[in-house]
C-alpha cells in the first residue's frame, strides 16, 4: 500500500493498530454492526493501548504524541471498520481536546483522566435540530442562576452521547447579548447523569450503526457555574477551532475507509473467477481498482499537509477543509466502485465492502459539508 512517509514512531504506532484491527476488531465488528451495539470490549482494549491519550503529553496520562499521532491509528481502525475510528476520534479530539486546551487546572484534573485512559468517553454538542450547517444559530441557553447555569434547549446527532462509559458533554449555549447585539455563545461542561440533561434513545442509523449517537434534551438542567469551560462567550470560537483541528482526523477516517475499499477489492479481484479467469486480470476491474488507489493515496497526502501545517504552527484552515472534501469523496467513490467490483456479493452484509459503502456517505457530511467545506476554501482564496 502506497503512503507518505513516516518517522520511525509513527510507523510502530501504524502497525501495532493495523495489527489490533485485523486481529481484534475484524472478527466481531460485523455482529455489533448488525445488532447495532457498541462495541465496549474494543474500546476497553484501545483504552488499555493508550489510544485515547495518543495526543496528550505524559504528564497528564497521555501518550505523548500529537494529532497526526492520532490521525494515524484512526485511519488505520477505519480500514477495518469506521465506527471504531469514529468512537476514538470525537472522544479525543472533541471530547477530550477542549478540556485540555481550554479548561481550568481543576477542570483538567477531574476529567481528563479518565478521558486519556478510555475508562470513560466524552461527547462535543454543538449540532441543533434546527441549526444543521448553521451551527451559530445556536438556540440552546444556560443562564446563570447564582452559582449554578441553568441549561435549557436540544442537541442532536451526537456522537459517544449515551454510553455506559459516557462522562460528560461539553455543549454551546447562549449566554447572553454581545455589545454589538449578537449572540453570546458559551461553551459547558455538562457530567452525564445531571439532572434535567436526558438521552433520547439512539437513532436508527444507515451507517456507522456500531458507534453511540442520540438526541439530547436539557431542561432547566442546573450545573456548577464552575463548569463553564474557557472564556465567557468564546466558546463558539473555541469550537469552531477544534472542529478545523477535528477536519483533519476525520479525513484520515475517510482515507481509511477509501484503503479499506482498496484492500478488499484486491483481495476479492485475486480470488474471484469469472469466464475461466480471476476478475482482477480484466482491464475494467483493475484499472477501477487503480483508480481506488490513487484517491485513497492522494487524499493521505492532504491530510498528511494539514496535520503538518497544524503541528508547525502555520496555518491550516484550508488545508483541512481541502483534506476533509477530498478525502469524503474519495471515500464515497470508493465504496461505490468495491461494491461495483463485488458485484452481487458487495450488497450482501457478510462482505466488509458492504459495511463500507453504507459508513461512507456520512464523512460529506459530518463536520461540515461538503459544500461548507467548498465556501471555507472558496474564502480562503478572497471568493466572497
Amino acid at each position: 500500500m502506497s503512503r507518505a512517509r513516516l518517522s520511525h514512531e509513527h510507523e510502530q504506532l501504524r502497525s501495532s493498530v493495523e495489527q489490533f484491527a485485523h486481529d481484534v476488531v475484524a472478527p466481531v465488528i460485523a455482529s455489533h454492526y448488525e445488532a447495532q451495539t457498541f462495541p465496549y470490549e474494543i474500546i476497553r482494549e484501545m483504552g488499555r493501548m493508550g489510544l485515547f491519550g495518543l495526543p496528550f503529553p505524559e504528564e497528564l496520562g497521555g501518550m505523548g504524541g500529537d494529532h497526526f499521532a492520532l490521525c494515524i491509528a484512526v485511519e488505520e481502525l477505519a480500514r477495518v471498520d469506521s465506527s471504531v475510528a469514529i468512537t476514538l476520534d470525537v472522544s479525543a479530539s472533541l471530547g477530550a481536546m477542549p478540556i485540555f486546551r481550554f479548561g481550568t487546572e481543576e477542570q483538567r484534573a477531574t476529567w481528563l483522566p479518565s478521558l486519556i485512559s478510555g475508562e470513560t468517553i466524552g461527547a462535543f454538542g454543538l449540532t441543533e435540530p434546527g441549526g444543521g450547517s448553521d451551527a451559530g444559530a445556536t438556540r440552546t441557553t444556560a443562564v446563570l442562576d447564582g452559582d449554578h447555569w441553568v441549561i435549557n434547549g436540544a442537541k442532536s446527532f451526537i456522537t459517544n452521547s449515551g454510553t455506559d462509559i459516557t462522562s460528560l458533554v461539553t455543549i454551546t449555549a447562549v449566554t447572553g447579548t454581545r455589545p454589538d447585539g449578537g449572540k453570546e455563545i458559551s461553551a459547558i461542561i455538562v457530567p452525564s447523569g445531571t439532572p434535567g440533561f436526558t438521552v433520547s434513545e439512539k437513532y436508527s442509523k444507515v451507517g456507522w450503526a456500531a458507534s453511540d449517537t442520540h438526541e439530547l434534551g436539557f431542561v432547566d438542567c442546573r450545573v456548577p457555574a464552575e463548569n463553564l469551560l474557557g472564556e465567557r462567550g468564546r466558546g463558539f470560537a473555541q469550537f469552531l477551532g477544534m472542529l478545523d483541528e477535528g477536519r483533519i482526523a476525520l479525513a484520515a477516517v475517510a482515507v481509511g475507509l477509501a484503503q479499506g475499499c482498496v484492500d478488499e477489492s484486491v483481495r476479492y479481484a485475486n480470488e474471484r473467477k469469472a469466464f475461466g479467469q480471476t476478475i482482477g486480470s480484466n482491464q475494467a476491474i483493475s484499472f477501477k481498482i487503480a483508480d481506488m488507489e490513487v484517491r485513497a493515496h492522494t487524499a493521505r497526502l492532504a491530510y498528511h499537509d494539514a496535520a503538518a501545517r497544524l503541528m508547525a504552527g502555520e496555518p491550516f484552515k484550508q488545508e483541512a477543509s481541502i483534506a476533509k472534501l477530498y478525502a469524503s469523496e474519495a471515500a464515497v467513490a470508493n465504496a461505490r466502485d468495491a461494491t461495483q467490483v463485488f458485484g452481487g456479493n458487495g450488497y450482501m452484509n457478510d462482505y466488509p465492502v458492504g459495511r463500507f459503502w453504507r459508513d461512507a456517505k456520512v464523512l460529506e457530511i459530518v463536520e461540515g459539508t461538503s459544500e461548507v467545506q467548498r465556501m471555507v476554501i472558496a474564502r480562503s482564496l478572497g471568493v466572497s
